[in-house]
């Protein structure tokens, strides 16, 4: 599916209103601080009301700097109805509902309600709050301060979202400890449950105009029914995807199903707890929870690496594995037997057994490579190793079938908008991964005049991507233009192994060389704390792998040189990708050519977009993987990036930062 191939809708009644809105004299000029009108800003938010009007789909590529937020918002908030604003994060959730949407609202006067909805692990829970701090069980005296923070929270908070209590970090383990999960909400039976803020959240949602959610609370209910979604979604008339180049996986991920060992050993925890607790004379409980725990310890212990990926057609038959599961089977069906005679003692108990019915059902259905999938559906069937943990999964082959069935029923409008949807203009793999065959699709160009902005470059000489040394061949090519661009850099790895190497190399040379670029690396801090320290610092280096491939917005002079080491190609192990593979080429298609190449692609072209986020920027893009250029598919990727003026020669780069010092006023940081 190109984009000169598939028609977009007629003009629509809302051109003139719109035209009105985005130019110089309208409402979003005269409220909005920095506001310019942008013709491709206007055109998308033409095509985005003709589909709301129409109820029909639009997959929107916005270059860029189009400002696609501005421009699904404004016809969304108009004339959206009951809308549902899917994104990518947490973090742009937030963002759309604390400062995008009250923007656009006020410059619009719209009188618009909105409600933001996350998943049940974003909300302090007052039943598993009061429970943690009556039993004491916290080990850290760290964990007891954060206890004591939120304890406070919960008196003071409106909405019981940890996102509104910046003193304990959200990754703190105590958070496990006092909000709940699916398997451990009491429900109507709760003696909180008037006061509970995932009800007050989902209730907020179903009387919204406009509810923001993300796209994993999105595909979590089609899976778990568990999200509020449920009830919102035969309301929406309007469903706009942003980031929406993170569907796929995402769906993916729920469309499938996981249970794994840590799950098991944590319903056994809980069963022994419970037990003594409410039924001490009905079993003997640790007997009970025994030979589980001991199964699945056992099971994990019949693969003796420490990470494994693979799937069950690459176990051989002779392997302790099937046996281990069966064994796992049989012992959980045993304690499931014990806990349903005891349900009635407490709530509690009641609830493990149900848990305990849940896993049971889950490993029986991915035992049964031989049987039909359910729904019909193609499924992989594949184990993950951890050091101390296995996860089964079931993962769909392909999400369109199913995605499709979920957008059946009441017409209603769907856009999916992103910056990376399409390669070249192609958004044929996006569509096809999505169930989107033969739906309109339109790119908007970036306002950037990327010919004079950039420059892509890639260095000669350089080894192939596979070879044993290549990080440090990155870092020996980088280091000239790293010192050229006075840092102000991002490194982008495709690898946490390379992302280490990469950080004890360049800690090296700069000691070495007395370069004073202070050295930023993925996992000493929060992204977020990492973000503002290289915008802070002026002349930082930050090495990261995926998480800063997108949704990361630095402007200004900090950041002017992006240096990705490979392609991003999947890893060839992947047992999801193989049998994906597989199947295409059962179909007479190539695997490379219609999916892992446009998939690499898509994510190139977020990589490559951390480097130009504004008007004023300049910088380098560099690529150290000269399969671009000597591969025959190397010109469909370049010709899919931003069009920079192309470089091998360094001395090009240097003279290219040379000019842009002196072009510099002071060289303020932005």
């Amino acid at each position: 599916m190109t984009e000169e191939n598939v028609s977009l809708p007629a003009p629509d009644e809302h051109d003139a209103d719109i035209e009105r809105l985005f130019s110089p004299d309208g409402s979003l000029s005269n409220a909005v601080k920095g506001f310019r009108p942008r013709q491709s800003q206007t055109e998308m938010a033409k095509a985005i009301a003709s589909a709301i009007g129409q109820r029909s789909t639009l997959i929107a590529e916005a270059g860029t700097g189009t400002g696609k937020t501005f421009a699904y918002l404004v016809p969304a908030l108009l004339w959206g109805g009951k809308v549902i604003l899917s994104t990518g994060t947490k973090n742009l959730q937030d963002q759309l509902y604390l400062r995008d949407i009250p923007t656009v609202r006020r410059a619009l006067n719209a009188p618009v309600s909105v409600a933001l909805l996350k998943g049940r692990a974003n909300y302090v829970c007052h039943f598993h709050l009061e429970r943690t701090l009556q039993n004491g069980r916290l080990t850290t005296r760290e964990d007891v301060g954060y206890l004591r923070e939120i304890s406070r929270f919960i008196k003071t908070t409106s909405t019981g979202d940890k996102a509104e209590l910046s003193r304990v970090p959200e990754t703190a383990s105590v958070w496990n400890l006092v909000t709940s999960t699916r398997d451990t909400c009491l429900g109507a039976e709760c003696q909180y449950h008037q006061d509970c803020f995932v009800m007050k959240a989902r209730k907020e949602a179903q009387q919204a105009d406009v509810v923001v959610v993300n796209h994993h609370l999105f595909f979590a209910d089609v899976a778990l029914k568990d999200t509020g979604m449920a009830e919102l979604l035969p309301s929406a008339n309007t469903i706009i995807f942003d980031e929406a180049h993170q569907l796929p996986e995402t769906a993916t991920l729920f469309f499938g199903e996981t249970v794994s060992t840590s799950q098991i050993l944590e319903l056994c925890r809980d069963v022994l707890a419970e037990g003594l607790a409410h039924a001490r004379d009905g079993a003997d409980w640790p007997k009970v929870v025994a030979p589980v725990e001991r199964a699945a310890r056992d099971l994990r212990l019949t693969f003796p690496q420490d990470i494994v990926r693979m799937s069950v057609s690459q176990i051989a038959p002779s392997s302790p594995f099937f046996a281990a599961l069966e064994t796992l089977k049989d012992e959980l069906h045993d304690m499931n037997a014990v806990l349903e005679k005891m349900a009635e003692r407490a709530e509690t108990i009641e609830q493990c057994h149900g848990r305990g019915v849940e896993l049971g059902t889950r490993l029986e259905r991915w035992n049964a490579p031989g049987e039909p999938a359910k729904d019909g559906e193609d499924k992989v069937l594949w184990v993950e190793a951890f050091t101390s943990s296995l996860q089964l999964h079931q993962t769909p082959l392909s999400i369109a079938p199913i995605f499709s069935r979920q957008r059946e029923g009441s017409p209603r409008a769907w856009v999916f908008a992103s910056a990376t949807l399409a390669v070249k203009n192609d958004f044929h793999h996006y569509a096809s991964q999505m169930g989107l065959w033969n739906e309109p699709a339109k790119t908007w160009p970036s306002p950037f005049d990327y010919g004079s902005q950039g420059i892509l470059y890639v260095p000669d000489n350089m080894p192939q991507p596979n070879a044993p040394d290549y990080t440090d061949a990155v870092i020996d090519a980088a280091l000239p233009v790293i010192e050229a661009s006075g840092g102000r850099a991002f490194l982008l790895c495709t690898t946490l192994r390379a992302v280490n190497r990469a950080a004890e190399r360049l800690k090296e040379e700069f000691a070495s060389r007395g370069l004073d670029f202070p050295l930023m690396v993925q996992g000493e801090a929060g992204r977020t704390e990492l973000l503002d320290r290289f915008r802070a610092a002026g002349n930082a280096v930050l090495i990261g792998s995926q998480s800063f491939w997108e949704g990361v917005d630095v402007r200004g002079e900090a950041l002017s040189l992006v240096i990705i080491d490979k392609l991003p190609f999947s890893p060839p192990d992947d047992p999801v990708l193989a049998a994906r593979i597989e199947a295409l080429e059962r179909k007479g298609l190539n695997g490379f050519v219609h999916h892992q190449l446009p998939s690499a692609i898509i994510n190139l072209k977020q990589g490559a977009g951390r480097l130009i986020r504004d008007e004023t920027d300049r910088g380098v893009l560099m690529i150290c993987d000269t399969r671009l250029i000597t591969k025959p598919y190397g010109r469909r990727v370049w010709q899919s990036l931003p069009p920079f003026k192309r470089t091998r020669d360094v001395a090009v780069v240097r003279a290219f930062f040379e000019e842009c010092r002196k072009a510099e006023p002071d060289a303020v940081t932005i």
